[in-house]
């Protein structure tokens, strides 16, 4: 029965945290004109500074032609730029441009400005204490490698 009960609960917390991602994703103005693969391209190359469209493209999980058409779109609002490779002039690295680095630290900012007030508005000190140790027991689950 235990067995059982740790499921639901897994269940139950996946839900919540599917939600509010959910929730997250509607709460930056600034977002809402990009799809969820291309802010999480622009959070790649904005963590690896650079990466070639193939590497982006297993990165995401998605075909090469589909990272194209991301690409091609950051490109079209100024959020990339494209440089030849030093090494292999066949290649091309990307990479945020200034622009695009703003937009995301914007939409960023706007998420975590919202759940800031939603957490201040809905927690007690003694909650939001609860909530920084779920925080970093979340933290280990996800960087646990089984």
């Amino acid at each position: 029965m235990e067995a059982n009960q740790d499921i639901q609960f897994a269940s139950e917390l996946r839900n919540v945290m599917i939600r509010l991602i959910k929730k997250l994703r509607k709460e930056s103005q600034t977002g809402l004109q990009l799809s969820l693969t291309e802010r999480s391209t622009m959070a790649l190359l904005y963590q690896n500074k650079a990466m070639l469209p193939s590497e982006l493209a297993a990165s995401e999980m998605i075909t090469n032609q589909s990272m194209s058409q991301v690409l091609n779109h950051l490109s079209e609002l100024g959020y990339i730029i494209r440089t030849a490779s030093l090494t292999d002039k066949r290649k091309v690295n990307i990479s945020l441009s200034e622009l695009g680095e703003r937009t995301l630290l914007q939409f960023r900012h706007e998420r975590d400005e919202w759940l800031a007030r939603a957490i201040a508005a809905t927690c007690s000190a003694k909650e939001q204490a609860i909530l920084k140790q779920a925080s970093g027991m979340l933290s280990t689950i996800v960087d646990l490698k089984i």
